[in-house]
């Protein structure tokens, strides 16, 4: 799991919660189920059963992988449309393509995050590059889909390409985990990514016997999705492994420890803690398109049949057009 790392985390900015702030306690753990997603990639569903005040402004997350492909196993989505959020796609191993209809897109590859704002909507593929799937290899990443309020959902799309040297690096201060911050801020410390309804994503990675306590803003709610290797959260130490989502109560603090002995083929606790400012309006979600009514709901589907979500570039054949998650 390379994504982005340093030889020495103590080089780096040191972050810790105040003494006084108060710890958020933790108030459910879930296990994220299995399925299969696009054109058959394995994901886990990390926020199924979390009840939605909790994830508030999230809507979903998927992790996809981690999956070792064999020459000619890797697989992607088809185009399909999107109304109504912005889809987060972090790839922590492997290499993804991007293309949308809008002109977005790109590569992205160890650490590099893609950025896409739906807005008033689009088409958009995703998929693993051709030498890729000719070759076969390791992929591993996480998809997460953010609400828009009612007044940026029908915004013009927009595309960000983050590449991993932009990400902001801090550390705990022994220096027992490296924290990437690739949007909102930590502690003051900014990351490249620009969000319409404000959150924090980070990845964090914990040394063996490590732990972190960390200021977490008070407005924000406070998520924890486990992407490998086993752990505890919270001042009262709830235990969490692999594929787990800890949901953490009000405070100005959150904590994770990683346990000494880690999984044979994971040496670190991997962990993406998430924060967001509550959107609190109401959300109608079906398929890709997420607005605050039904009535919103069926004029998208209505926009999207009648091709006024853009259009597939010639390049690619339009039977490869179709609705995806």
């Amino acid at each position: 799991m390379p994504a982005v790392t340093v030889e020495n985390p103590l080089t780096l900015p040191r972050v810790s919660a105040p003494a006084d702030a108060v710890a958020r306690p933790v108030l459910t753990v879930t296990t994220a189920p299995s399925g299969f997603e696009g054109e058959g990639f394995p994901v886990r569903r990390a926020f199924a059963g979390i009840n939605y005040r909790h994830l508030d402004p999230f809507i979903m997350m998927d992790q996809m992988g981690e999956v070792e492909y064999a020459p000619g196993e890797p697989k992607g989505t088809p185009w399909h449309p999107h109304r109504g959020f912005e889809t987060v796609t972090y790839i922590v191993d492997g290499i993804f393509d991007h293309q949308d209809s809008n002109g977005g897109g790109g590569t992205i590859t160890n650490g590099d995050t893609q950025w896409m704002t739906a807005g008033s909507g689009l088409l958009h593929i995703e998929a693993p590059p051709e030498q890729l799937v000719m070759s076969g290899g390791l992929f591993h990443g996480l998809q997460l889909w953010v609400n828009l309020p009612a007044k940026d959902k029908m915004m013009a799309p927009r595309y960000q390409d983050i590449r991993s040297g932009s990400v902001q690096l801090l550390t705990s201060p022994d220096g027992g985990a490296l924290l990437r911050v690739i949007a909102g801020e930590l502690d003051g410390h900014e990351g490249p990514g620009i969000t319409h309804t404000p959150i924090t994503m980070v990845h964090a990675t914990l040394a063996p016997g490590a732990e972190v306590t960390l200021p977490w803003r008070e407005d924000f709610n406070g998520l924890a999705y486990v992407m490998a290797g086993r752990g505890s959260v919270g001042a009262e130490r709830r235990p969490v492994h692999l594929g787990q989502t800890a949901v953490f109560g009000a405070g100005g603090a959150l904590t994770v420890r990683a346990d000494e002995k880690q999984d044979a083929h994971t040496p670190d606790l991997e962990v993406v803690l998430l924060g967001g400012r509550p959107i609190r309006e109401p959300m109608a979600h079906y398929g890709p398109f997420v607005m605050n009514t039904k009535d919103e709901l069926m004029q998208a589907f209505e926009d999207f049949q009648k091709g006024r979500l853009g259009t597939v570039p010639a390049v690619h054949g339009m039977s490869d057009e179709g609705p995806g998650a």
